[in-house]
């Protein structure tokens, strides 16, 4: 069964993680069809925008499937090939060739944090869910791509205070520390995500996507050879 859904509204595709089972944690099956996505996706002539989001009332993403990775190998798999595998999908979103948006419609842990840290822009649920980097309280370093991801969110401060706390940060602290463009209501988180993404849909996508890069380059440019 799919664990993840791509639609297009207008001119924003939207990805929907979706296998609440698992709290939308993250394992091989899971970035392979993000990929297969993403890559229908950059093949789309035109201004489009990407929206990433997610199905379950709870969690946007808890992050690695850790039970998954026992069942192929425990840490040895863990660190020698899920991680790198989740580092090239975290680079490719980063850079990747439209603007992209993340509504974090729940919990929003490790990995999941991860990847809403590297899109454009961030929504977030007003009513229920923390963003959380959790690493440094299950053993668990981050990779220098994963400090990267992190240092993508625009305020020093607080990127640095949740990466060395673990602090679990709510919506509206997350707006008040400039993390995200907006809280909502659940009822109108989607709404107002896939307005945003609209939005930035207008822009020339090859003028956007230049200027994108450009402000990551500095920081991003060696993990793409």
């Amino acid at each position: 069964m799919p664990q993840l859904r791509c639609e297009r509204t207008g001119d924003v595709f939207v990805i929907t993680l979706d296998n609440p089972a698992a709290a939308n944690a993250l394992d091989d099956t899971t970035l392979d069809e993000f990929n297969a996505h993403l890559d229908a996706i950059e093949a789309t002539e035109g201004n489009v925008a990407l929206l990433i989001t997610a199905e379950d009332d709870k969690f946007f993403s808890n992050g690695i499937n850790l039970a998954a990775m026992q069942d192929k190998g425990g840490i040895t798999y863990l660190v020698s090939d899920f991680v790198p595998r989740l580092d090239r999908l975290l680079v490719r979103l980063a850079w990747f060739g439209c603007p992209t948006v993340c509504a974090i419609n729940g919990h929003a842990f490790g990995g999941g944090a991860l990847i809403a840290s590297v899109c454009d822009f961030r929504t977030m649920r007003a009513d229920r869910g923390f963003f959380c980097f959790p690493e440094v309280d299950i053993k668990l370093p981050f990779t220098p791509v994963m400090t990267d991801c992190v240092g993508n969110l625009p305020n020093e401060a607080a990127r640095r205070r949740m990466a060395l706390t673990g602090q679990r940060v709510g919506g509206s602290d997350m707006l008040a520390l400039g993390l995200v463009e907006a809280v909502c209501p659940a009822d109108e988180l989607a709404a107002t995500s896939l307005a945003l993404a609209a939005q930035l849909a207008q822009k020339h996508r090859p003028t956007y996507t230049a200027i994108k890069r450009s402000l990551l380059a500095p920081r991003w440019q060696k993990w793409l050879a």
